[in-house]
């Protein structure tokens, strides 16, 4: 008896804490005395939660800020236009309560919170300190209470650190290397894409069957921790799944414009197939080089981690044949058992004139989805119980599947399509450039919690 009343009276004790400073605090204000600068009646009420990052400046009104981080100029501009219009979308159906946002995000009405999502977006020109001085300027300016958008890994990384410091979730839109949400992971970081170990471990087998065992391996890789960590994971899966061997690794800079000379290497290498580290521009550079060079006609070409942007810009004739992962293609709208896709597609198309989804349109509107269902679920946006919220493992039905984030890394287990390059011959319309061969569990290929050394800190 006498323990229950302690345990009552030490529950209770916070609630009464809270009502006492706010009786308090009305009573000030009744009589001409000044309540501390930046406090409001709703932020006493809110209690003993001592002000972190932006909170509750941020939230004080009807309003709430995201700022983006996207790539508009660089050689990461087109992810970086999508990305941007992938937020927008999402803003757009949150803000509305949209069915299919709804999907994702279950509990939401209107809004996040029922304050209005806005969003500010700004050009990180896929360099880590302009990113992480757009996120200042949001942090700072805008009162943001989340950071979202990336392509380059070392971009990513910039900013989840810096977000971490200043206590603001930060969603990843585009980061394939193991950093980030290995090594260099961040309490306040999450990512909710495929990445190069899921990517490579998926893929390896696949293309053993496809292509055959004890193939010659080429490699072109940008020199950034993207490039160096998605090379290794697929050199560990291809040897162990295929017998493969790299007989050549071509290292080169981000933004490359002239691969003659890793391609001459190539050439004389003794390979049969290529594999193609590069994203973005870089990639479309280099294996539209790489058929000038006559070395498409000689070899098969693999490219584990790639932007569906690729096929647009080469074309199905250099495409076809070309066995790649990417994070979602818009033919999953036609699968039965992916509705989240056809209404993610069927959105995209009417608010954007037509125009068919790419992957990274996806990533970003399943991240700003997926925070906002953190918010919901916490019922506030003090930004430790978001995050907490956000790693406690709960599944929403995404538009490739199920979709979560592990709690011990804050990698997202994330369905994404296998495909190969159709021959022009055999596509429907202009961009049926792919065939989906598998869609992968994401969360059978996620590495062990440990391999890749993450340690979140502290929430405060």
């Amino acid at each position: 008896m006498n323990e229950r009343k302690n345990k009552g009276d030490a529950v209770d004790q916070p609630r009464r804490l809270v009502l006492k400073g706010l009786a308090g605090a009305m009573g000030a204000a009744a009589v001409g005395v000044p309540i501390l600068s930046g406090m409001s009646f709703s932020a006493v009420a809110q209690g003993a939660k001592a002000p972190i990052g932006n909170y509750p400046a941020g939230v004080s009104g009807n309003t709430v800020v995201a700022g983006l981080t996207v790539d508009l100029t660089g050689p990461y501009s087109a992810q970086g236009e999508e990305e941007r219009n992938g937020y927008e979308l999402a803003a757009e159906q949150l803000n509305s309560g949209a069915a299919q946002i709804r999907r994702i995000s279950p509990l939401t009405k209107k809004g996040v919170l029922g304050k209005t999502l806005k969003l500010q977006a700004g050009d990180s020109e896929t360099k880590p300190n302009s990113a992480v001085q757009l996120a200042t300027r949001f942090i700072t300016n805008d009162k943001a209470m989340l950071v979202a958008g990336s392509t380059s890994s070392a971009v990513a990384i910039a900013l989840e650190n810096y977000c971490n410091r200043e206590r603001t979730p930060y969603m990843v839109a585009i980061s394939g290397s193991t950093e980030t949400t290995g090594e260099k992971c961040q309490r306040y970081g999450f990512r909710p894409c495929w990445y190069a170990y899921m990517a490579c471990k998926a893929l390896a087998p696949v293309v053993a069957k496809e292509l055959g065992k004890n193939r010659k391996a080429a490699y072109l890789i940008p020199d950034y921790t993207y490039g160096h960590t998605t090379a290794k994971q697929f050199k560990d899966f291809s040897a162990k799944d295929g017998g493969w061997t790299s007989v050549s690794e071509q290292v080169h800079p981000l933004g490359a414009t002239d691969y003659s000379s890793y391609l001459i290497n190539i050439a004389n290498s003794g390979a049969d197939t290529l594999v193609v580290i590069d994203y973005g521009a870089d990639s479309v550079n280099s294996i539209k080089q790489a058929k000038e060079f006559g070395i498409l006609a000689k070899m098969k070409v693999v490219v584990p981690y790639m932007s569906s942007y690729l096929a647009n810009s080469l074309g199905a004739e250099t495409m076809q044949g070309v066995y790649a992962t990417t994070n979602f293609w818009w033919t999953m709208a036609e699968d039965p058992k992916y509705p989240g896709a056809k209404e993610f597609v069927d959105a995209y198309m009417k608010k954007f004139g037509g125009k068919r989804p790419q992957d990274s349109a996806f990533v970003a509107y399943l991240g700003m989805a997926l925070w906002a269902d953190g918010v919901e679920r916490a019922g506030s946006f003090y930004p430790p119980e978001v995050v907490k919220a956000l790693e406690a493992g709960v599944k929403r039905e995404g538009p490739t599947g199920q979709v979560w984030f592990r709690g011990g890394d804050h990698q997202a287990a994330v369905n994404f399509p296998i495909v190969r390059g159709k021959k022009p011959a055999d596509m429907r319309n202009k961009d049926d450039f792919f065939e989906v061969i598998e869609v992968v569990n994401g969360e059978s290929v996620l590495p062990p919690l440990e391999l890749f050394g993450c340690k979140l800190g502290e929430y405060v």
